[in-house]
């Protein structure tokens, strides 16, 4: 009896010992920021299948955490597994389910920042989502990957610590969503994906980047000055069609967008905003069926302007009640449409915005 007595009290001080030494890891751990991580699937979340030979959904938020240890240095994070899908799968249904996501964990006082990985793809529509209907401070870190997890240099990893020193990063607050991605940060309103494959493929055009992650700390150059909040009131936006122009277009693509019940169209016109006859008939058309026309442009940089006056140009379309979109890309166009077709539905209210 005296012996098993002995070898419980030892075995207490041996349990005493252990966690003295383990208090002060705790301890620093506790000290760290929270982060948030929400998974919603895309390259950085695929391995190659053996069967079929191709990249396909395959690990989870934690998996993908496990292949970055680094990042217990600078946070503590938390996945949230919300969807494992490739990013064309993205649509206005899933934008809202993960800004709701986004507030709840950002309205926390303990977060420092949310970080979303998700498919390249459409990364900069949900990106811009996510900037114009979330209003916080704090920064949203969206990352993908170009190779997948199969890849010898998978750039994941990378990407994802470089998107948890952002988060708690003092010089990224008021900068709203941003994407991360080869060392380069990007503001969602002005970055697009600009090549298939290779890992430096979001771009900002004439603006540049807003700044670096470096060895040794994150670098911010400039601040994104345009940036709007639209408040997300409903969880079914309103219906809003994009319609390429080129040279033999017809229209018949408006006037399906009409019957389809768009409540809104953007056309991807060409150069400051022109297009053909077919075209801008289809397009009086619209306007007279009460349906808001916003003219955007295929060119990569600069903006829409109403200045040519022959049937079709960008002025006779603007006179005819049609919005111009500024340097917003039609997917981009599309987005900030919806969100304001909310409440307004006419040209002036809607033009406002797109100034902004």
């Amino acid at each position: 009896m005296k012996k098993s007595i002995q070898n419980i009290v030892l075995l207490d001080v041996a349990t005493l010992l252990l966690l003295a030494v383990s208090l002060p890891v705790y301890s620093f751990a506790a000290e760290l920021p929270v982060v948030v991580m929400i998974a919603t699937g895309g390259t950085i979340a695929m391995k190659i299948d053996p069967i079929k030979k191709a990249p396909v959904p395959a690990i989870s938020g934690e998996d993908l955490l496990s292949t970055a240890p680094e990042i217990a240095k600078y946070a503590r994070i938390e996945v949230i597994n919300l969807a494992n899908v490739p990013s064309d799968y993205m649509d206005p249904r899933m934008w809202v389910k993960l800004q709701k996501v986004v507030v709840e964990a950002l309205a926390r006082p303990e977060v420092a920042g949310v970080i979303v990985s998700h498919g390249t793809d459409t990364l900069e529509e949900t990106a811009y989502f996510l900037d114009l209907t979330v209003n916080n401070e704090k920064p949203i870190v969206l990352i993908g990957a170009q190779h997948n997890a199969s890849e010898r240099d998978f750039d994941g990893p990378r990407n994802l610590v470089n998107a948890a020193r952002i988060c708690v990063s003092p010089d990224s607050k008021g900068k709203g969503a941003m994407i991360a991605l080869n060392n380069q940060i990007n503001a969602a309103r002005e970055v697009t994906k600009t090549h298939t494959s290779d890992v430096e493929t979001f771009k900002s055009g004439d603006f540049g980047f807003l700044g670096n992650v470096d060895i040794d700390r994150v670098i911010f150059y400039r601040t994104p000055l345009r940036r709007q909040y639209v408040p997300l009131t409903q969880d079914n936006l309103p219906y809003v069609e994009i319609v390429t122009m080129y040279g033999g277009a017809d229209g018949k693509m408006i006037k399906a967008a009409v019957d389809a019940g768009a409540k809104a169209i953007v056309v991807q016109a060409l150069g400051w905003g022109n297009m053909n006859i077919p075209m801008y008939e289809a397009v009086l058309e619209a306007i007279s069926k009460k349906v808001m026309v916003i003219i955007s442009t295929r060119v990569p940089n600069g903006r829409v302007l109403p200045v040519y006056g022959f049937k079709g140009g960008g002025k006779t379309l603007k006179d005819a009640g049609a919005v111009m979109a500024d340097n917003l890309q039609p997917q981009k166009a599309r987005i900030l449409a919806m969100l304001v077709l909310q409440k307004s539905t006419d040209q002036a209210g809607l033009q406002k915005f797109f100034d902004r």
